[in-house]
């Protein structure tokens, strides 16, 4: 097996001491991923005082740390920032990380952090409309010498992203749970397609309705790499294994059910993940909802991570 097993960890309910203290780890231990995720507020949202850092700083200070690893964010919103913005944010980035850029843009979802925040928060197919709109201009900046464009939400006049990445181009991800616009626009759009805290069968879903976008528009489907973001909730021994387990079902995540994480002992987990690769991910990112249990992160890097390194 050889599937690339990576680390999602929200800026949130964490120090930055110990949040440094994950990214360095998963670099020197040999993960292939960090992201980070985009929000205003920790989520589920039980109070605003909870920490929660800025995603473009976090990534920057990621890319800045770290030596090998992706640097990743699953996913940047949208409609809080210009695509140009973004664009050029993320290509300071590249360069920070010498070529390591991930850069997923998504609509949101978490109404509060608008609105708190002084963002309109439109109904969904206007937020998807948004968010192609955006692709498409981060994609042209990216790729082309300048970029105008004339749209219902965005409009550039001859706009230049100097320097460009990097890398010619950066992986551009999109991500979420929907079963049909979403697919439709990594399709058109991403070369990265990711699916987050979804069971196997529903993954293999989403994928197939990728693949047949892909064909539909001309695309080669293998061209758009597919991964998948995983609650962790593993112990590193069986009474750990159960002790996790309890704190996964007492959360009761409402974007999280229970068969979009990995709970368990290592060996459980392992056999869990291969449901993955067999549903048509290339990657797994296991997503740490703080407080981290350090002995468990070290066993899925001692014990999970070589089974699949072949």
């Amino acid at each position: 097996m050889t599937l690339k097993l990576g680390l999602h960890i929200g800026p949130q309910d964490i120090s930055m001491d110990d949040l440094k203290r994950l990214w360095l780890r998963a670099d020197e231990g040999g993960l292939h991923w960090v992201s980070v995720w985009d929000h205003f507020y920790a989520n589920p949202l039980k109070s605003r005082e909870n920490p929660c850092f800025e995603g473009i700083a976090a990534m920057a200070a990621l890319a800045a740390m770290t030596r090998h690893v992706r640097v990743g964010c699953l996913v940047f919103c949208a409609l809080f920032r210009s695509p140009g913005l973004l664009a050029k944010a993320a290509a300071t980035i590249d360069h920070i990380s010498n070529g390591r850029l991930e850069l997923g843009i998504g609509a949101g979802w978490f109404k509060e952090e608008f609105e708190e925040f002084g963002y309109a928060f439109p109904p969904l197919p206007e937020r998807m409309d948004q968010l192609e709109e955006a692709l498409q201009i981060v994609r042209g900046l990216f790729h082309e010498p300048s970029v105008t464009f004339q749209g219902k939400y965005y409009r550039l006049e001859g706009a230049v992203c100097a320097p460009k990445p990097v890398q010619r181009p950066p992986r551009i991800w999109v991500g979420g749970q929907g079963g049909r616009r979403t697919p439709r626009m990594a399709a058109r759009y991403g070369d990265g397609f990711n699916v987050p805290y979804l069971s196997p069968e529903q993954v293999r879903a989403r994928n197939q309705r990728v693949d047949e976008e892909a064909e539909r528009l001309g695309r080669d489907p293998a061209a758009i790499v597919r991964s998948a973001n995983l609650g962790f909730f593993m112990g590193a021994d069986a009474r750990s294994a159960e002790r996790n387990t309890a704190r996964m079902r007492q959360l009761g995540h409402s974007a999280m059910g229970e068969e979009g994480n990995v709970f368990g002992t290592p060996q459980q987990v392992i056999d869990r993940i291969a449901q993955y690769e067999q549903a048509g991910v290339q990657g797994v990112n296991i997503a740490i909802r703080p407080p981290v249990d350090w002995d468990a992160f070290e066993a899925y890097i001692e014990q999970v991570l070589p089974a699949f390194k072949g």
